[in-house]
């Protein structure tokens, strides 16, 4: 078991916050969330895991915003097979949790995710800013388009060693990795065709139409360090989004939600600070006099 799961930070989260299962079509697979801060708020931040995240990877993320009086959810799909099905069962999750528009923080998979939602609704946007962690604008970076379609028939041993490749195996500091071993604590507890369905939306050919999003406030959260993407990748994420805000960390790993969650925290608040006082406010209290 790893350390974040056995500290008291996270066993209070788990503990004061209930895990909501919401089926959303008749389909009957559910959402699952932790939904932490004011009901009343009506514009949260949603967050939005990697391939191998579950719900609670953004604990640290839940428990210090609520605290500030920002609504933060936490969120996981159910298993579907196109970022099509993905964004319109995740349009349907917000009309059922009553909310005309979100924040999103994605970090990896769901950072592509939350543009590619962000991209499908912006006629009638759904999307009020994206916060972007570790993330790629192109699936091309993966190279594995004409295997992604057999991913459903895969067996799970498979598809584990596929992700764990690309957890970093060199010498890194204590914090970074606590959030390797937690993250590999709950990538264990996924089944094959939870995998399955979120390499298909990995590594299936689609790229995002950045020119859709152009008036779109963007935070982009990276590190320096090494980290599953390349630097090329990170370019071309900063070309697509040269308006964007950038809040760079010198080191924290695949998962810097989990190892610097301290600074990726106090961005994330002044990213939502800029809406205070707005229909979009995601918080109580105006974040930047806190």
């Amino acid at each position: 078991m790893a350390d974040l799961s056995q500290s008291a930070e996270y066993l209070s989260f788990r503990s004061s916050i209930p895990l909501r299962k919401i089926v959303v079509d008749s389909s009957l697979k559910d959402w699952q969330i932790y939904d932490c801060g004011p009901k009343s708020i009506k514009c949260p931040l949603i967050c939005l895991p990697p391939v191998s995240g579950t719900a609670d990877v953004f604990f640290k993320q839940a428990l210090a915003l609520s605290a500030k009086g920002v609504r933060v959810i936490t969120a996981v799909a159910p298993v579907l097979w196109t970022v099509n099905d993905w964004c319109e069962s995740f349009r349907k999750l917000l009309d059922t949790l009553e909310l005309d528009k979100v924040h999103i923080f994605g970090a990896s998979l769901g950072g592509y995710l939350a543009q590619k939602f962000a991209e499908h609704t912006y006629i009638c946007p759904r999307v009020a800013s994206l916060a972007l962690c570790n993330t790629f604008t192109d699936t091309s970076v993966f190279n594995n388009h004409a295997s992604a379609s057999l991913f459903w028939m895969m067996p799970s041993l498979a598809l584990k060693h596929m992700i764990m490749g690309n957890f970093s195996c060199e010498r890194v500091d204590s914090d970074i990795i606590e959030s390797i071993d937690f993250m590999v604590d709950r990538f264990e507890t996924l089944k094959q065709s939870e995998l399955a369905s979120r390499l298909t939306l990995n590594c299936s050919r689609g790229y995002v139409e950045a020119h859709k999003l152009h008036e779109l406030p963007v935070t982009i959260i990276d590190v320096f360090d090494k980290s599953a993407l390349c630097n090329n990748v990170m370019e071309e994420l900063y070309k697509c989004y040269p308006q964007a805000r950038l809040a760079h960390l010198k080191s924290g790993g695949n998962f810097p939600y989990l190892s610097r969650s301290a600074d990726v925290n106090l961005y994330l608040q002044i990213h939502l600070g800029q809406f205070d006082g707005t229909t979009t406010a995601a918080s109580e209290f105006p974040l930047m006099q806190r």
